[in-house]
């Protein structure tokens, strides 16, 4: 039996994110992240396409912060729009971490039956 169909519960999140607070920790996550990069970028990028998240409405959004005649409020749309992107990105990005998580559990799962 895999780990597929394993839940989490909100305090095992909150203390797995609280250890990612270890600084050996982190590095060791940021250093496998580095290396791994492209592919999971190729990832991200299909998640967000598949789920519709860059189609023409953000186009259009974009097309409409560039033009905001007003330099501030051209600048406070633009950092608006920054800022929800990277949420969803990190959102998405979150939930394929999940799923790789999963499948590397998967595979030394079955590595270990072996």
């Amino acid at each position: 039996m895999t780990d597929r169909a394993r839940t989490y519960t909100d305090d095992e999140v909150e203390a797995a994110i609280a250890a990612l607070t270890d600084a050996e920790r982190l590095r060791t996550a940021q250093d496998l992240v580095t290396r791994s990069a492209p592919g999971l970028q190729r990832a991200l990028n299909e998640a967000l396409f598949e789920g519709g998240w860059f189609d023409q409405a953000h186009e259009h959004s974009i097309r409409d912060a560039a033009n905001e005649p007003d330099p501030e409020s051209r600048a406070l749309v633009m950092r608006t729009l920054v800022a929800e992107e990277t949420r969803l990105a990190m959102l998405v990005g979150v939930a394929i971490g999940f799923e790789l998580a999963r499948e590397l559990g998967a595979t030394d799962t079955s590595t270990q039956e072996d």
